[in-house]
């Protein structure tokens, strides 16, 4: 059964506000798709799936126009009001039904092993405690439910990476609607407990010179089988 989709108001539970850079993000987002080759990306990341999908962090929805058509509804988590509005325009677009809904990664409003599969695009680097928001993503997914990751983090030699902790004590996080750069999407998933499949080191854009936030991986991991 959908659940209520989020309307244009703030409501009083709203965990993430970043009024400023949600419209810079949801300005550069959109001409990423073409420029960076970001909606070939969201086509590889979304491939194959079927069934109930949660998205979490669904920002303003770009991934919505590239779900299969296998799949039988998407339950899409953004925390911030001004993107989930613009995710709730998007959804009214998509080929697939789309129920957009305000929630943290840290605490998702749905019952456990609702859903076949879930989908992270660059979320985990901005949510506040990443382990709990991946054993949120454990608990809703069915036992062998599918988890589809595209997500930036450290990356590059040690010079880079330095700047990129650097950045994170600094002045990144603040400017970037608490976005971290030099976290490790990898390991965190497999320190979650979850079974690793394949995935691939993605450099974005992909192509021109490398920035602090270049060095991404796009992959697949599954819950265990219980």
């Amino acid at each position: 059964m959908p659940l209520r989709s989020a309307g244009s108001g703030r409501l009083p539970s709203d965990p993430v506000h970043h009024p400023f850079f949600a419209r810079y993000y949801a300005r550069v987002s959109v001409g990423a798709e073409t420029r960076w080759g970001m909606a070939g990306v969201r086509d590889r990341l979304l491939a194959g799936l079927s069934g109930r999908v949660i998205e979490i962090g669904a920002g303003n929805g770009l991934n919505f126009a590239h779900y299969p058509r296998t799949v039988a509804e998407v339950v899409a988590i953004e925390p911030e009001r001004a993107l989930r509005q613009l995710a709730v325009e998007s959804a009214l677009r998509s080929e697939v039904p789309v129920d957009v809904v305000p929630g943290a990664a840290e605490a998702l409003p749905v019952k456990s092993e609702a859903f076949d599969a879930a989908v992270v695009s660059l979320v985990l680097c901005s949510v506040r405690d990443v382990p709990r928001a991946l054993a949120e993503i454990r608990r809703v997914l069915r036992p062998g439910g599918v988890l589809r990751f595209f997500e930036h983090g450290r990356g590059g030699g040690a010079a880079m990476r330095f700047t990129q902790r650097a950045l994170d004590r600094t002045v990144w996080p603040p400017l970037a609607g608490g976005c971290h750069l030099s976290r490790d999407p990898v390991a965190a998933l497999r320190e979650a407990g979850f079974e690793l499949g394949p995935y691939r080191r993605v450099f974005m854009p992909e192509k021109g010179p490398r920035t602090p936030a270049s060095f991404c991986v796009l992959g697949t991991a599954w819950r265990p089988a219980e």
